[in-house]
C-alpha cells in the first residue's frame, strides 16, 4: 500500500513517484497554478523512446551540424573532432540524469525544484537567468528556421521572392518567413506539453532519415567523402593538441548544460526513473556524436563538389538543383530548427516566467513572453 503519513498532504507509491493524497486539498495561494503543480502519476506517460526522441528532436539543428566544423577549424582532424564532442556529452548526461530525478518522482518542473536550493522568491533568480539565455536562442533558432521557408518559398515561386525589396537589410520575404516560422512555433506551444510529446515522436525519425538521405546525396555527388577525412591533424596528438582539448572540451559541454538545469520540465511526465535515465543516456551522446560525425561526412563532400566547405545545412540544402531533393531538404530542416527550439527553447521559460507571478501569468502567457522576448 502506499505510504501516506497522516496530515503529509502526499502520498509515496512503491515504486518511489510522490503524488499529492487524494484527500490533501490542492495547493494554492500566491506562489503556485495549474501548471506549476505535481504532474499527476496517470499522467507521468512518457515512456524511454519519448525522452530518446526528445534528444533525437534537439540535437539535430543548425548549431549541433556546425560544432564539428569549429573544432576543424582551430586544427584538430575530424577523429579529434568527434572524440572531443563524444566525451562532452557523455559528461553532461551525468547532471542531467541527476538533476532529472525530481521529475518522475515528484513531477514539478525545474523553478519548482529550484524552490529547495534557493526559497520560494529566490528560485527565480537562477529560473530567470535560464530563461533569458533560451530567449536568445530562440530569436536564432527562428532566424534559421525562417531561413528555411525563404530558401523553399525561393525554390517555388522564383527570382522574384529572394530578391525581393529589403527591409534592414534583408529582403521583406525573409522577414515573412521569419514571421511564419515564429507563428508556426507559438502555435504549437500553446496546444501544450502533450502536443510536443507527439511532435518530437514524429520528428524524431523523421530527421533522422533526412539526415540519412542528405549523406546519401552529398557521397553520390561527390563520388565519396572527399578530402577532408584524410586531413591530417595540425595539432597532433601531442601538448598542443591537449591544450586545445580542455576549452573545447568545456565549451562542448557549454552546449547543453543549460538543458542539464531545466531538465525536470520534461522529466517531470516520465513514466518511471528507468524511462528517462535510459531514454537520455540512448538519445543524448549517441546522437549528438553521430550528428557531428555525419555533418563532417556531408561537409567533406560539399567541399568535392562545391569547392568550398559548406557547414550551414540551409546554404547546403540551397544548392542542389532538383527540386524534389531540396523540398525534402528544406522541409528536413525546417521540422528540425521546429524541433530543437520549442523543446530547448520554448519549454523552459514558459515555465520559468510562470513560476515569477503564478496567479497571473501561465505557461501559455510565459511562452509568449518568451517568443516576443526572443523576437527582440
Amino acid at each position: 500500500p502506499p505510504d501516506s503519513p497522516s496530515g503529509s498532504g502526499h502520498v509515496t507509491l512503491p515504486d518511489g513517484r510522490v503524488e499529492i493524497a487524494p484527500d490533501a486539498p490542492a495547493p494554492s495561494g500566491p506562489y503556485a497554478n495549474e501548471d506549476l503543480l505535481p504532474v499527476p502519476v496517470e499522467k507521468r506517460t512518457w515512456t524511454t523512446y519519448n525522452f530518446s526522441a526528445l534528444w533525437v528532436g534537439m540535437a539535430h539543428n543548425t548549431a549541433s551540424w556546425t560544432l564539428a566544423s569549429g573544432l576543424i577549424a582551430v586544427g584538430m582532424d575530424w577523429k579529434q573532432a568527434v572524440f572531443t564532442i563524444a566525451l562532452a556529452n557523455l559528461i553532461v548526461l551525468v547532471p542531467m540524469l541527476l538533476t532529472g530525478h525530481a521529475g518522475p518522482k515528484y513531477g514539478i518542473p525545474f523553478p519548482v525544484f529550484a524552490r529547495a536550493s534557493f526559497g520560494v522568491r529566490g528560485a527565480n533568480l537562477p529560473a530567470v537567468v535560464r530563461a533569458l539565455v533560451a530567449c536568445g536562442w530562440f530569436g536564432i533558432q527562428t532566424w534559421i528556421g525562417g531561413e528555411a521557408i525563404y530558401f523553399l518559398a525561393g525554390k517555388l515561386f522564383g527570382e522574384g521572392w529572394r530578391n525581393a525589396s529589403q527591409i534592414g537589410g534583408h529582403a521583406w520575404t525573409m522577414w515573412l518567413s521569419f514571421a511564419l516560422f515564429w507563428a508556426l512555433q507559438l502555435a504549437i506551444i500553446y496546444r501544450g506539453m502533450e502536443t510536443i510529446r507527439r511532435f518530437e515522436n514524429w520528428a524524431a525519425p523523421f530527421v533522422l532519415v533526412g539526415a540519412g538521405v542528405m549523406l546519401w546525396w552529398m557521397s553520390g555527388k561527390a563520388g565519396g567523402f572527399g578530402p577532408l577525412l584524410d586531413q591530417p591533424s595540425k595539432l597532433g596528438w601531442g601538448g598542443d593538441f591537449w591544450k586545445l582539448f580542455w576549452p573545447s572540451l568545456m565549451g562542448m559541454i557549454g552546449f547543453w548544460s543549460t538543458l542539464s538545469l531545466n531538465i525536470p520540465d520534461f522529466t517531470r511526465y516520465g513514466k518511471s526513473q528507468r524511462a528517462q535515465t535510459w531514454g537520455q543516456a540512448l538519445g543524448l551522446p549517441t546522437t549528438m556524436t553521430l550528428f557531428a560525425f555525419l555533418s563532417v561526412m556531408v561537409t567533406s563532400g560539399s567541399q568535392a563538389v562545391y569547392g568550398e566547405a559548406v557547414w550551414d545545412p540551409v546554404q547546403l540544402a540551397a544548392k542542389t538543383d532538383n527540386v524534389v531533393g531540396i523540398l525534402f531538404a528544406l522541409v528536413t530542416v525546417l521540422v528540425a530548427t521546429l524541433s530543437v527550439n520549442i523543446a530547448a527553447n520554448l519549454v523552459s521559460p514558459a515555465f520559468d516566467f510562470s513560476n515569477i507571478a503564478p496567479r497571473r501569468i501561465s505557461f501559455r502567457m510565459g511562452a509568449l513572453a518568451t517568443c516576443v522576448l526572443g523576437v527582440l
